[in-house]
């Protein structure tokens, strides 16, 4: 295959970086900030949420965890920007529950009850699919048309998640865990496109904190639901579960998820969704470090591949802003 495009993505991504470098407080450079600290932050989140699972109830981390974040970023955005004209009211709370429903207790959730019944291969080759869905809603439903350097960035960097997580191996999969596995990403898309089609606070961050704080109600009603907090020991608790939980809370929740929800309404769609292709290739260095995991050649290629990709959606996303500017 030909080296053009990815010399061609590589020079492209060697320009925007140089325009953060030398473009500090412009938008672009606030875009990036984010985009990196989603890359980076959720990457690690794997392994806080492994930690803090191995002692805690899945639904009761949840809960605690999106209640606690949401309740200190709400107190903290609520009294920032427009406090007059901007204030939450029944159908910014309504839009917040659909939106924090789909994103963090159907995605979140999803992906926590399927590795319950599925190896977690197949759930993580099921989520990386959420940028493909993310495309997919945008078109068919919302008539977008995708450049086709967008088009083959997403299916290479499928790919590229596809060969990092390798077989699945045989054997029977459970039908209920592949259901909900399916269920996850699918969450996660129809929530992040349709973040942009309700009404939500028009401050970012107020947004997020009524999506958190959703969530965390929601996960509530699901522990005592499923008999959680009737099982739940608190003594039994260990100190790294807590660690865990309260890093979640602080950089998965207050930092990562506010910058995401950010993104969503200040870059493009497609740019966003390659969090899911870098995500990983972060989880797999972390598990490298701190748990000894053996980089391997296979590893190595995969992590080259999805770069490959994000790089060929910066270069769709910087022709389509140039474009545009051209014709404004």
């Amino acid at each position: 295959m030909s080296t053009a495009p990815i010399r061609l993505a590589a020079a492209d991504m060697a320009s925007a970086l140089r325009q953060v470098r030398t473009g500090a407080g412009t938008p672009a450079a606030r875009i990036w900030l984010a985009l990196g600290t989603v890359y980076l932050l959720w990457g690690s989140t794997y392994l806080g949420i492994k930690y803090a699972i191995e002692t805690m109830p899945p639904f009761l981390m949840g809960s605690l965890r999106f209640l606690a974040a949401g309740g200190v970023l709400y107190l903290l955005a609520i009294r920032q920007g427009d406090t007059a004209g901007d204030r939450p009211g029944t159908r910014q709370w309504l839009a917040a529950l659909m939106i924090g429903g789909a994103l963090l207790v159907g995605g979140n959730g999803g992906v926590i009850l399927a590795e319950q019944y599925v190896p977690s291969g197949v759930v993580a080759l099921f989520v990386a699919t959420a940028p493909l869905w993310m495309a997919i809603i945008d078109r068919v439903i919302f008539r977008r048309r995708l450049p086709p350097l967008v088009i083959a960035g997403l299916v290479i960097g499928f790919g590229g998640v596809a060969f990092l997580i390798g077989s699945p191996g045989s054997g029977h999969i459970n039908l209920f865990g592949a259901v909900l596995a399916l269920a996850a990403p699918l969450c996660w898309a129809s929530g992040s496109v349709f973040t942009r089609h309700v009404k939500l606070p028009v401050r970012p961050l107020v947004a997020a904190s009524m999506e958190m704080l959703w969530a965390g109600v929601l996960f509530g009603v699901l522990s005592a639901a499923t008999g959680e907090l009737g099982r739940v020991h608190w003594q039994g608790i260990s100190s790294t579960s807590w660690l865990a939980l309260v890093y979640l809370i602080v950089f998965g929740s207050l930092v990562g998820f506010s910058a995401y929800v950010w993104l969503l309404r200040s870059a493009p769609l497609s740019l966003v969704s390659t969090y899911a292709y870098v995500n990983p290739v972060v989880a797999v260095v972390l598990g490298a470090i701190f748990v000894g995991e053996i980089l391997t050649l296979r590893i190595l290629v995969a992590g080259t591949i999805i770069l490959a990709a994000v790089a060929l959606i910066v270069v769709a996303r910087n022709r389509a802003a140039a474009t545009t500017a051209r014709a404004a």
